[in-house]
């Protein structure tokens, strides 16, 4: 994978000791056009990037994942079906801050992440994390989020609600709606592992805002009673996890 021209990694060592020489530099000196960037954050297969790319040759999307073993099928795809406007960059979603400068990102498409429902400061969506976000955006960013998870999803509009954010988009059923835009019609593989069992697709969007951040209370939440589809074995039944019976 280190020899595909769409993939770019770097090691962490140099990259906290010398800077990215990409950062601030993608559209210029990387991409074939000067179009805004798109990220897709736990990109996984990069169904949603290839997909996304596609749709939309007006923008340039890159799919983030640790996890080169997966990515590799999305960056692939992107370079048999000749898709310019998509490419992957191997990294821990903690670090994108040294990957991009400011306002360099309008977009982020956060797709079926781990709900974290014990470790708010590993949600995606979390201040943490939003905080993060704010350093590669500007104000007017967009950040998207699909997901399976009820509790996830209602943290997230409980957080954008009590901080002002403007959403933009908001379903808590969004294949059973009828809708017909093709960005959020995009399925990745085990966002169609979880309709075939039955669950709803919850999807939010969001400006990504200024103003200072606070996390919202989420004491009377239920949580979700199922856990993960298992990554190595998708067919294997979801069954309950009484192990969440607290939130921190």
């Amino acid at each position: 994978m280190k020899e595909m021209p769409n993939v770019v990694e770097c090691p962490r060592d140099l990259l906290l000791a010398g800077g990215f020489p990409l950062k601030g530099n993608w559209r210029s000196d990387f991409f074939a056009a000067p179009h805004p960037i798109v990220l897709e954050l736990g990109c996984g297969k990069g169904e949603y990037t290839v997909g996304l790319a596609t749709l939309r040759p007006d923008a340039n999307f890159i799919g983030i994942d640790i996890k080169g073993a997966r990515m590799y099928t999305g960056a692939r795809q992107a370079l048999d079906r000749n898709i310019p406007n998509a490419a992957f960059l191997r990294t821990e979603i903690e670090l994108i801050d040294h990957f991009f400068t400011s306002g360099e990102v309008s977009e982020i498409w956060i797709t079926f992440p781990d709900p974290q429902m014990k470790k708010v400061n590993k949600r995606l969506t979390s201040t943490r994390f939003l905080n993060s976000y704010r350093r590669i955006m500007p104000p007017q960013g967009v950040v998207n989020l699909k997901t399976d998870s009820p509790f996830l999803f209602e943290y997230t509009r409980r957080l954008a609600e009590l901080n002002g954010l403007e959403i933009l988009d908001l379903s808590t059923d969004l294949h059973g709606e009828g809708r017909t835009d093709a960005t959020t019609a995009i399925k990745t593989f085990y966002e169609s592992q979880w309709l075939s069992r039955g669950k709803t697709i919850k999807y939010i969007s969001f400006r990504i805002g200024s103003s200072p951040l606070s996390e919202p209370d989420v004491s009377d939440l239920d949580k979700d009673d199922y856990r993960a589809i298992p990554r190595f074995n998708p067919n294997e039944e979801i069954k309950p996890n009484p192990k969440y019976d607290s939130i921190s």
